[in-house]
């Protein structure tokens, strides 16, 4: 693999192209949450409705996943990943004009195709570099692209009080168009390994299937994510209608997760080449219950305040910061050549299963339960996440004991 050189398509991207890639992906995603209440309000719909923006988008986006790491194994990175931002340009200019609420859901679906720069960005660095230094840069990445969610919904909600919530797109579209040259310019071809055809990459899902670490590893992924995902889905409800908060302090207080998730990012940029994945996997795990431990101790003395909620949160963003990094590195590490479709194929995996957590915390919620379903959920998927990782632990230490996996099983 050549050296990066910035600005030179024939060597491998630039770190800070990554990071801009997979920074669009995440703004896309949380840049339109203030403005939905106005969505409806302008095209007279229910907000269940407008709500499809978030979840069916976030639907499309873990099924386009099983298709975007295919394509890039066979096509090449380079060019799926200008088309998914080209096609993302195209719905972005087009979603403000839509006449009907039925279209414009239609074209934020479409929008999903900037997914290509989630799933991309982490295939491009295994390609790049080994596994142990993949989970560091990917760590770089993942704490640049942190500044999105902390800065999105506010800057939309800005935006939208300001020029109304067409002006969100506007913005998306000048940042897509940013990315857009960045990635023509900077991103040289990675995956210089392609499949010879599209059959035989998605004949690769059933072998990623049969490998007892792509499932540790896509596991740890998908409950340690499932944490977060299931504060998003009960957070707010926890806060509003439990601890009494105003929707001004739940958005500040909303600030520690992140905080938290980019410290961890810089961990794991900074050690794991040092520890190992699998060690800084555990790590992250074990941190991230620790927090949710504390905070039902915290409620179960009787301190019902939102710092006995919000206050370990930061553990628990810190503990994904180091857990999510590696088990990436670790889900496209396992069949090297296969690292798109690894990718995108754990990447809907952890959403799809993130997704089933967070409705879980929703539905269990109530003024009368107090906040304890969620805790639980979020401490029984942080437990989870390090019974996946030991898991994973296991079977490298007996494939590192034998000379081949067990029969009809890829290791």
């Amino acid at each position: 693999m050549k050296p990066t050189t910035f600005l030179n398509r024939t060597t491998p991207p630039h770190i800070i192209t990554l990071v801009m890639i997979a920074g669009l992906s995440a703004l896309t995603m949380n840049l339109l949450l203030p403005s939905l209440p106005g969505i409806a309000s302008y095209y007279a719909a229910d907000y269940a409705l407008v709500q499809l923006a978030v979840s069916g988008y976030l639907a499309f986006t873990g099924l386009l996943q099983l298709l975007i790491g295919p394509l890039s194994d066979r096509y090449g990175r380079r060019p799926v990943l200008l088309t998914g931002l080209g096609i993302f340009l195209v719905a972005t200019a087009l979603a403000p004009l839509a006449p009907t609420v039925e279209s414009f859901l239609a074209i934020r679906m479409v929008q999903a195709s900037v997914a290509s720069g989630m799933v991309l960005s982490r295939a491009i660095v295994r390609d790049m570099v080994d596994t142990d230094e993949a989970a560091s840069m990917i760590g770089y990445v993942t704490m640049g692209m942190t500044l999105a969610p902390m800065i999105g919904p506010a800057l939309g909600g800005i935006i939208d009080e300001v020029f109304g919530w067409q002006s969100t797109f506007a913005l998306l579209l000048v940042f897509g168009l940013g990315v857009f040259v960045l990635s023509w310019m900077d991103l040289g071809e990675t995956n210089h390994n392609r499949s010879s055809s599209m059959l035989k990459q998605f004949g690769a899902y059933p072998e990623l299937l049969r490998s007892r670490r792509f499932w540790g590893y896509t596991l740890t992924a998908t409950f340690a994510s499932g944490a977060f995902f299931s504060f998003l889905g009960g957070g707010p409800f926890v806060a509003t209608e439990i601890l009494g908060m105003k929707p001004s302090q739940l958005g500040f207080y909303f600030i520690f997760m992140a905080l938290g998730y980019m410290a961890g990012n810089y961990m794991s940029g900074r050690f794991s080449r040092q520890v190992g994945i699998n060690r800084m996997m555990v790590t992250g795990c074990i941190v991230a219950t620790a927090g949710m431990s504390l905070s039902l101790i915290l409620f179960l003395v009787g301190l019902w305040h939102p710092m006995s909620f919000f206050g370990p949160i930061f553990f628990v963003g810190l503990g994904n910061g180091i857990t999510l990094p590696s088990a990436n590195a670790g889900i496209v590490s396992v069949r090297p050549h296969l690292a798109g479709s690894a990718s995108g194929l754990g990447g809907a995996m952890m959403i799809g299963g993130g997704a089933a957590l967070s409705a879980l915390a929703g539905a269990i919620l109530s003024a009368e339960s107090g906040p304890y379903p969620l805790i639980t959920v979020m401490l029984l998927s942080c437990i989870i996440g390090i019974l996946a990782t030991l898991y994973v632990i296991k079977v490298e230490r007996s494939l590192a004991g034998s000379d081949k996996p067990t029969p009809g099983e890829a290791p």
